[in-house]
């Protein structure tokens, strides 16, 4: 990709909880667009969305939707990635995608600029945006890695159920409304009720106990960190939260970390709000986050059961640095770096 004065890009999933904040956060951050071009299932084209006080019909996605794009930002889904972000990719646009499909190929970077920047200009085509909860993890761990080399993560998140998507978010709201109003709800989206619950479940079962949402924070996390020693074990609930997801994260690093030297780390961290003052009961949650850009971090105490030890409360927006942000902010350097 060239370097120009505005682009073509493609937003696939336009009509989807992500592909309206990647849309927002367009425009909100001035990136140069040229020409924005909203691509979405045949069910949702003839829509409408507002880009610059435009109105733009969202456009059906076919296998000629990437003609003239420079960047094509996914968020529909894995499937649709599978097939049609090689499609734009020979098409002359570069992918980000922000679905599970590629993040683990060999020759895709899986990018947090704020952690891994460089792995940008290795694309061939298609560079994948990391999971939500992955994201917002690495961002507030990678300043403690360089500093004192992490050597075990333990992380439990409490993950909202716009991360599902707008059906799971308006089965929310009805199922609240059910059974304050004394009627039984009826769950479709998630396999139990949501409302007043946590699910201990995000994702199917693998044959190992995990889920594949757990395992995505062990094979993404040591992909971006860039290293295969850290090991990883995570337990990821759904909770009955609109935005935001939370974790909790006990670390084990090389080296000893003071509770304070980790917040003085993390008050310079690119991306990261240190909000902590137990005292005062300031510690970040998701109502805090909603629409925020940075990931917030609270809660830093050290870990008295083992000599280097810590735990983080780790909050962050899921719909935006965790998905449509992240994306934005790649596209961002990417153009940096193009000649």
């Amino acid at each position: 990709m060239k370097q120009k004065s505005a682009y073509t890009v493609a937003v696939v999933g336009a009509t989807g909880a992500v592909g309206a904040e990647m849309i927002e956060v367009l425009e909100e951050r001035k990136f140069p667009v040229a020409v924005l071009r909203p691509l979405a299932s045949f069910r949702s084209a003839g829509e409408r969305v507002i880009f610059h006080d435009q109105e733009l019909a969202v456009r059906e996605l076919t296998m000629d939707s990437f003609e003239g794009v420079d960047i094509a930002l996914f968020s529909a889904g894995a499937d649709i990635s599978r097939e049609f972000a090689p499609i734009a990719a020979r098409a002359g646009a570069v992918v980000i995608d922000n679905s599970s499909a590629w993040r683990m190929g060999k020759d895709v970077p899986l990018v947090v600029p704020e952690v891994n920047r460089a792995e940008i200009v290795k694309h061939k085509g298609i560079i994948a945006n990391p999971n939500c909860s992955t994201v917002q993890m690495v961002v507030a761990l990678k300043p403690l890695h360089d500093r004192a080399r992490i050597r075990r993560i333990v992380v439990t998140t409490f993950q909202s159920v716009s991360g599902t998507g707008k059906e799971a978010m308006d089965e929310l709201l009805e199922q609240a409304q059910d059974l304050l109003s004394f009627k039984e709800p009826s769950p479709k989206v998630y396999p139990y009720q949501i409302a007043f619950n946590c699910l201990p479940q995000i994702d199917d079962f693998l044959p190992n106990g995990y889920t594949k949402e757990e395992m995505k924070l062990l094979n993404e996390t040591r992909k971006i960190m860039g290293d295969d020693s850290i090991r990883v074990t995570a337990t990821t609930v759904r909770v009955p939260v609109y935005v935001g997801h939370s974790e909790s994260v006990n670390i084990e690093t090389e080296k000893k970390l003071t509770a304070n030297e980790a917040r003085a780390i993390l008050c310079e961290a690119p991306g990261v709000l240190l909000y902590d003052d137990p005292v005062h009961r300031i510690y970040p949650m998701p109502i805090d986050v909603a629409g925020k850009d940075e990931v917030y971090v609270g809660r830093i105490r050290e870990d008295e059961s083992i000599p280097n030890g810590l735990n983080l409360w780790i909050v962050g927006d899921n719909l935006r640095k965790g998905a449509a942000l992240n994306a934005i902010q790649i596209a961002e350097e990417l153009i940096k770096a193009a000649p």
